[in-house]
């Protein structure tokens, strides 16, 4: 009962989420749970979506991103290819707008690229990138690809505006020399920015150990500033902080919503803009808001 009121949930979320022109969305074929009596993975409810979705409304557009696992025991550029046919045969399409390689493999990357421009020649996806890259594995790919004459045209990384390690390595500005979307996951850092967490009620599990109630108290004057600027905007803390990465250039962030009401949410993100000013005093007075063990920890 359960896991059906979890899948109506997300379906409700997809459709919103078209409704407000949010039409791209991002999966993996390593997401998903057992549900509904059966392995029923993130590709194949989000098939299953579409499909519903288009036999209501033919002219709709969908855009799909999905990610190849660098598993250790996958070799070679065609387990790239083959990964991505089972992957179109759960999403029940014939080809997909983005195709990622979820992380760098332990050993194998240099076919995983050729897997991955292989599939854009084969016609099986439209576009390709990468996911958890670091600069200098993000130059070879981009330059490997290019050698075929094939664009590399995303790295997904962890960003937001207390975790902007992107900007300190080198891979938001490598994305922006070379014309590679940063896709930004995480975008409301786990859900901190957005106000749920106070000092008095931390998150439990492992994000109990990085958000601590002694950072969640040093988050506290940025968090009230995020609050105030969104009021003056009649937006809420997370429509500030996603249209602050907006606000970046060349950034996608990628909120992950669970129901009707955070996708209506992340949709108000879109159709206005901080002004140069409130851009950078957040940027500010998030300088130095590091939780112990961040960067160690988050999107590894």
């Amino acid at each position: 009962m359960m896991a059906d009121t979890k899948t109506k949930a997300a379906k409700s979320a997809f459709d919103v989420s078209i409704d407000g022109g949010i039409t791209l969305f991002d999966t993996a074929e390593v997401y998903g749970s057992w549900i509904l009596n059966g392995a029923v993975n993130s590709e194949t409810l989000l098939g299953s979506f579409i499909k519903e979705r288009k036999q209501k409304d033919s002219e709709v557009e969908v855009a799909v991103a999905t990610k190849f696992a660098a598993l250790p025991w996958r070799l070679g550029r065609q387990s790239v290819v083959k990964a991505l046919k089972d992957s179109l045969s759960r999403l029940g399409l014939s080809t997909v707008e983005l195709y990622q390689l979820h992380w760098p493999g332990i050993w194998g990357n240099e076919g995983y690229i050729d897997g991955i421009g292989d599939a854009v020649e084969q016609g099986l996806v439209k576009a390709v990138g990468v996911s958890n890259y670091d600069e200098s594995r993000l130059r070879n790919a981009y330059k490997k690809l290019k050698e075929r004459g094939i664009p590399l045209a995303a790295n997904q990384v962890n960003y937001s505006l207390i975790y902007r390690e992107p900007e300190e390595n080198g891979v938001k500005a490598a994305c922006d020399e070379l014309g590679i979307t940063l896709i930004a996951y995480s975008p409301m850092a786990q859900g901190v920015l957005t106000g749920k967490y106070t000092p008095e009620n931390p998150p439990s599990g492992p994000r109990g150990k990085i958000y601590t109630p002694e950072f969640l108290t040093r988050l506290q004057p940025l968090l009230k500033r995020i609050q105030e600027i969104g009021q003056s905007y009649s937006k809420t803390n997370t429509q500030v902080i996603l249209n602050w990465l907006l606000a970046q250039e060349n950034v996608l962030p990628i909120p992950g919503a669970k129901n009707a009401q955070q996708a209506e949410e992340f949709a108000g993100a879109l159709g206005w803009r901080l002004s140069s000013e409130e851009i950078n005093e957040l940027r500010s007075l998030a300088k130095d808001i590091i939780p112990l063990g961040f960067a160690q920890t988050i999107g590894k």
